[in-house]
């Protein structure tokens, strides 16, 4: 017999697109995808319920189909998408509260799998090379995606430990990057001018949205329990980034954060966030070898091949591929 996923989220593009590609596997006997809107993109033969995570409804929903998977993707990484941060961080940390106490009631579930984010690492001068799962941040997310992804790791692991019959795993997600699809990161990346700090160029490691789905399928069939950091292979940096977008970069005053991000909204450059700052002087790397030896998992697309094929000049794509096959 075949699972029964649950999968939230969906109304957004990583959450739909999953329950879509999930619907297609033979492995699987039902997907209900489930979101307080109705998606404008098709789920394929997944089943909508609309219900928000924040409602005990999800919990009957969870309990009358006899739901053996949850995939949370519910956790939202730019509050703009839900009118703000206020909004964002009730959906975050109590969505992910509510959804684990359905869950906690729930016998029939046996596996639970939440999309996290990479900005729980944080970003600071004394960060080592590359981050593995055991490591913590050196100065931890006061705010925004980081501290939110924190936070529902924290109650993640709570509900582990209450239900050590479940198999929970978390997939700590570098930056996603795909064509026509939006984050903090890709507005920035963007701008026609891109605003890089004064004496710094932080490093971005990448993971191309078909590589985020397929990870999302393997952890969703797998028994891997545990953090799993997944991002693609090698490192940029900004600077090398706006090289092959093809894009002027303005130096400035990292202090100057805020009043940059002000002048350029007025005029009309949106997507330079100043609670960015930090990532752009400093960014962040992630060890992988979990990925690959226990969840199984290599991504198609080096860093630089997922950046290229979405922000690149068709004439630059080609070229920047070459270049790190050569690398």
């Amino acid at each position: 017999m075949g699972r029964i996923v649950l999968v939230t989220g969906v109304s957004r593009r990583i959450g739909g697109r999953t329950a879509e590609l999930l619907s297609r596997d033979p492995e699987i006997d039902k997907v209900i995808a489930v979101d307080a809107v109705p998606p404008s993109h098709s789920l394929g033969r997944a089943q909508f319920v609309r219900a928000d995570i924040r409602n005990p409804m999800v919990g009957k929903v969870i309990s009358h189909e006899g739901v053996d998977t949850v995939l949370h993707l519910g956790v939202i990484i730019t509050p703009k998408q839900v009118g703000g941060r206020t909004s964002q961080k009730e959906i975050n940390v109590i969505g992910t509260m509510q959804l684990l106490a359905a869950c906690q009631r729930a016998e029939s579930l046996k596996r639970f799998v939440v999309k996290s984010s990479s900005a729980v690492y944080g970003s600071s001068p004394r960060d080592p090379a590359m981050f593995t799962e055991e490591q913590q941040a050196r100065r931890s997310p006061t705010g925004g995606t980081g501290k939110d992804s924190a936070e529902v790791e924290n109650y993640v692991r709570g509900f582990a430990r209450r239900r050590p019959d479940v198999s929970v795993c978390t997939l700590r997600m570098a930056n996603v990057v795909g064509r026509g699809f939006r984050s903090q990161l890709s507005d920035y990346l963007s701008m026609p001018v891109m605003p890089v700090p004064l004496g710094f160029d932080g490093r971005m490691q990448l993971l191309h949205l078909d590589d985020a789905l397929s990870a999302l399928r393997t952890a969703t069939l797998s028994d891997v329990s545990g953090t799993v950091n997944v991002a693609a292979d090698g490192l940029l940096t900004v600077r090398q980034a706006a090289r092959i977008a093809g894009k002027p970069v303005v130096p400035i005053v990292p202090q100057a954060g805020g009043l940059v991000q002000q002048v350029t909204r007025r005029i009309g450059l949106k997507g330079f966030e100043a609670s960015e700052m930090d990532f752009l002087c400093y960014g962040r790397g992630m060890d992988t070898t979990r990925m690959r030896t226990e969840l199984g998992f290599e991504p198609a697309m080096t860093t630089r091949e997922a950046f290229a094929d979405v922000f690149a000049p068709a004439s630059r794509r080609a070229a920047a591929a070459a270049g790190v096959r050569r690398g």
